[in-house]
Order: C-alpha cells, then sequence, then structure tokens
C-alpha cells in the first residue's frame, strides 16, 4: 500500500514540475499539491486541519517579521539616496580602467545586496549600474550576466531570503558558524564574477557603447543623485555586522541599520520630514512583498503536507541518499542544474518537496540542509530565466534567454561545487 501511496505522490510531483515549465501560478500550483498530498497521503481531516492547513502557517508568522523588516531596510537604502549615491558615484571612476570599473559595479552591487532585496530594488540600482557597465564598452549579455550573479552573491547573508529558505529548515540559524559559511561563499561567487569578467575582457569595445546605451534607452539619463556622506556607505553592511559583532537578532539590527540610514541622509530633519519618509517607505516596503509573503504562507502548507509524508519516501530515499554529508554535498554540487527553471532543486518551485522531505525525515540537521539547497537554490537566483528580476534585466537590457543561459550556467555551476564543499567543510563535518 505504501508504494502506491509513494507512487502517486510522485507522479503528482512530476505533475506539478510540468505544470510549472508551462508557467503555472506557484502560489496556486502549490496549493494544490498541499491538498492532493493530504488526500493521497490518507493523513486524516483534523490533522490536515491543524497541522497542514493552520499550525505551519501560523509559526512561519514570526519568519515574516524578518523578511518584513529586510524588505523595509532595502527600501530605505534606496529611497535614501543609499544605494542610488553609491551607484552613481561608481559610475564616474573613469572610462580608461573599464575592467576595474567593472569590477567596481560588481563590488558594489554586492554591497547594497547584503541588505536590499526584491525586484524594485534591482530596478533601482539597475537602471544606474547596468549603463555604467555599457559605457565602458562591456557587451550587453556579459554585463547583464555579471550584474546577476552579483547580485545573486550576497544573498547568502541577505536575511531577507535566509529567513524565506526558514520555511523549510525552522531549526536553523543565521549566525555563528553558518554566516562564516555565507561571507566566504559570498566571496567565492564574487570571485567567480571577476574572473568571468576578466576572461572576457578582450571582448570590451568602447566604440559599441554609444551603440548599446542607445538599445537601450540609457543615453540622456539626467537622475538627480543626493549627496551622501561617505560614512553612509557602510550602511548596507551594518545588520550584517551587528550580527558578528555584537550577535544581535535580525530585527533590532535592521532597525539601528535603518535609523543611522536616516540619520546620515537627513531624513530625520523635521518630525513632519520623518514620518512622511517612514510611512512612505513602509507602505512600498511592505507593499512590494505582500504577494511574496501570501506566497511563503501557501507554500508552509505544502510543507507541512510534505513533512508529514515524509516516512513514507524513507525506504527509497535510504537506498537512493548518500548518508556522508561530504557525498550529498558533491552530489548536490554537481547536480546543481537542476535548479533551474524552477526544478526539484529550487526551494521556491518543485525543490519544495525536496526540500520538506529531506526536513521531514531528519537524516541530517536544519543548520546542514538549509546552506546544503540554499546554495543550490542560488544557482538559479543568479542565472534563470525564471527569476523575476532576471526577467527584467533580459527586458530592459536587449539580451536573448539563450545568452544569460550561456555566460551564466558554466560561472554558477563552478560556484556551486565549491560553495557546496564549504557547506561541508563549515557545517557537515
Amino acid at each position: 500500500m505504501n508504494t502506491l501511496i509513494v507512487s502517486l505522490l510522485l507522479v503528482t510531483f512530476v505533475g506539478f514540475i510540468i505544470y510549472i515549465f508551462k508557467g503555472g501560478n506557484l502560489m496556486l500550483g502549490f496549493f494544490i499539491m498541499a491538498l492532493l498530498w493530504t488526500v493521497i497521503g490518507g493523513i486524516s481531516y483534523q490533522k490536515a486541519i491543524v497541522n497542514v492547513f493552520a499550525t505551519p502557517v501560523a509559526n512561519y508568522g514570526s519568519t515574516i517579521v524578518y523578511i518584513i523588516f529586510g524588505s523595509w531596510f532595502g527600501q530605505v537604502l534606496v529611497e535614501s539616496g543609499i544605494a542610488p549615491a553609491i551607484s552613481h558615484a561608481t559610475g564616474r571612476f573613469g572610462k580608461k580602467r573599464p575592467l576595474i570599473t567593472a569590477i567596481l559595479v560588481v563590488l558594489v552591487t554586492a554591497l547594497i545586496f547584503s541588505s536590499a532585496y526584491g525586484v524594485g530594488s534591482v530596478i533601482a540600482i539597475g537602471v544606474i549600474l547596468l549603463p555604467v557597465l555599457l559605457s565602458v564598452g562591456v557587451p550587453r549579455p556579459i554585463a547583464l550576466t555579471a550584474f546577476a550573479l552579483a547580485i545573486g552573491a550576497p544573498m547568502y547573508i541577505n536575511v531577507v531570503l535566509f529567513n524565506q529558505m526558514k520555511a523549510f529548515f525552522p531549526k536553523a540559524i543565521y549566525g555563528g558558524k553558518y554566516l562564516i559559511f555565507g561571507i566566504c561563499a559570498t566571496l567565492v561567487q564574487l570571485l567567480a564574477v571577476i574572473i568571468f569578467l576578466a576572461i572576457h575582457a578582450h571582448k570590451f569595445d568602447p566604440n559599441k557603447a554609444s551603440a548599446n546605451l542607445q538599445e537601450v534607452g540609457a543615453t540622456d539619463q539626467q537622475v538627480e543623485i543626493p549627496k551622501i556622506p561617505l560614512i553612509a556607505w557602510i550602511i548596507p553592511v551594518v545588520p550584517v555586522a551587528m550580527n558578528i559583532i555584537f550577535k544581535w537578532d535580525a530585527i533590532p539590527s535592521l532597525v539601528v541599520a535603518s535609523i543611522l540610514a536616516m540619520l546620515l541622509t537627513g531624513k530625520m530633519r523635521g518630525y513632519k520630514k520623518m514620518m512622511s519618509f517612514i510611512n512612505d517607505t513602509i507602505q512600498k516596503g511592505i507593499g512590494n512583498i505582500a504577494g511574496l509573503i501570501m506566497f511563503l504562507l501557501i507554500l508552509t502548507m505544502f510543507s507541512g503536507a510534505a513533512s508529514l509524508n515524509a516516512e513514507r519516501f524513507q525506504p527509497i530515499f535510504k537506498v537512493i541518499l548518500p548518508h556522508s554529508t561530504l557525498a550529498i554535498c558533491i552530489l548536490i554540487g554537481i547536480i546543481a542544474p537542476l535548479s533551474l527553471f524552477r526544478g526539484p532543486l529550487q526551494v521556491w518551485g518543485a525543490g519544495a518537496a525536496t526540500a520538506a522531505v529531506l526536513s521531514g525525515m531528519h537524516l541530517f540537521p536544519d543548520s546542514f540542509l538549509l546552506p546544503l539547497l540554499y546554495t543550490a537554490t542560488l544557482f538559479a537566483v543568479s542565472t534563470d530565466i525564471t527569476q523575476s528580476w532576471n526577467v527584467w534585466g533580459l527586458g530592459y537590457m536587449k539580451v536573448q534567454s539563450k545568452e544569460l543561459l550561456k555566460y551564466g550556467i558554466p560561472v554558477m555551476w563552478i560556484v556551486s561545487i565549491i560553495n557546496e564543499f564549504l557547506v561541508y567543510q563549515f557545517l557537515g563535518r
């Protein structure tokens, strides 16, 4: 009987993957999957109400708070002028050093998105930094790839995205060994992007800069950038620094960083001005993630159903899954491209089932499983054409999807293998 049930669960899983590939709505898909896995798994009515559709959602509420504060801080960075000022200053470095300028753009992008998050923030920064890359002669496909990979690099330490991962691995902690791993993994990806730019530096052609800028409609940019004191440039890394130095939780760290950002940029000069800025950034910050929050809450319902069915998969996983942490790290690194197109290693896609089942089986601790699957997921976040900001970038830069995949996949595959080894070194031994 168990074999039949597992077979039916796997059939629905395959159907879900096909549904995703055809562009189906993820929120609706996960809700239907929660219902199907509840019925097929023979979960009783009362147990389903409590352990699938109520408790997992309620328990995730505290994590939503972290995401809200993180999104607000990201909006503060943009609206206060800190992120645009850092981006604009990078563009003034000079056209005589195209490779150095391109590397600076990558580093600045990573600095900003160590705390900022969301397609709105990406667009606000992208319309400044992408033309900088084009102005020094970087071809459009290479510029977009470097920018996308630079956004993905600091997501290892981005508190907003980390807390989204906690929907699957609630016992994982942002701090300690994980944060050391996250910083090292970020540096690995940044180094890979820099090497990528150096390899393709011979393709940089300043003579084509005007044509490329005209192609994306960035020839006559007249963006007014506010003057920001240099000390404000450190604000994006304040939340991470507070955690490392003082062991602070993310919420007070984000609040302190937001207050410092407003103080240093003059947004707290006068009660009315301060409240207007706070209200505006809160509305935009929360508005930007309203759909995301609902999606994550529905996702926890499916995660609850998958966890209750996890024991049914144990015989199969015990046979096919390596019990050595090193072996499973190597395996996930090698098959990391399966995260593309919302595949079985992308936790915000079909990989939600993989994550929920692995977590529910308790073969490995959450502290290990989160970075294990996070690394594969960030493969997709960095170069997948279904990622929202990558979709925007393709349209803005007039780049074909295959070009982003062609340049991005080889880099991210190598990065994933290296970072999976780091998962083992820091959290799997």
